[in-house]
């Protein structure tokens, strides 16, 4: 199992210099402890419900999505500076063969913590008489 970026690991050097808007709100730490792999995604100004974290084809994706909702008050806002961002976000590793129900995320004060462990490899080989 290799908690790879989707992308080529080698992109990464770039990522310092060259980083879309959308990759700065979702950087995380990625460490293996206690045979267990733990990925700890900054995601600060959302909420629980706004997030998501799914399991597909041996790929693990957290998305956060931010909805500009327009209320009555905002209509006779003349905004004169708008930083903060509204948008889908997404991130997703690469992990192979993965036992997807004990996956276990978290999240509190904008910080998402997701604990894969890691699948006992299970030796396969097979010896065959010749004959």
């Amino acid at each position: 199992m290799d908690l790879m970026p989707r992308k080529f690991y080698l992109d990464d050097i770039f990522d310092d210099f060259i980083s879309s808007r959308k990759e700065q709100h979702m950087k995380c730490d990625i460490y293996e402890k206690g045979g267990d792999y733990h990925i700890e995604m900054d995601i600060p100004g959302f909420n629980k419900e706004e997030i998501s974290v799914e399991t597909k084809d041996g790929y693990l994706t957290i998305k956060a999505e931010k909805k500009n909702e327009v209320n009555e008050e905002d209509k006779d806002r003349n905004y004169i500076r708008r930083e903060r961002t509204y948008g889908q976000y997404e991130r997703s590793f690469y992990l192979g063969d993965l036992d997807e129900d004990k996956i276990d995320a978290k999240f509190d004060n904008g910080m998402l913590k997701i604990t894969v462990p890691k699948k006992e490899e299970v030796d396969t080989k097979k010896v065959i008489e010749i004959q």
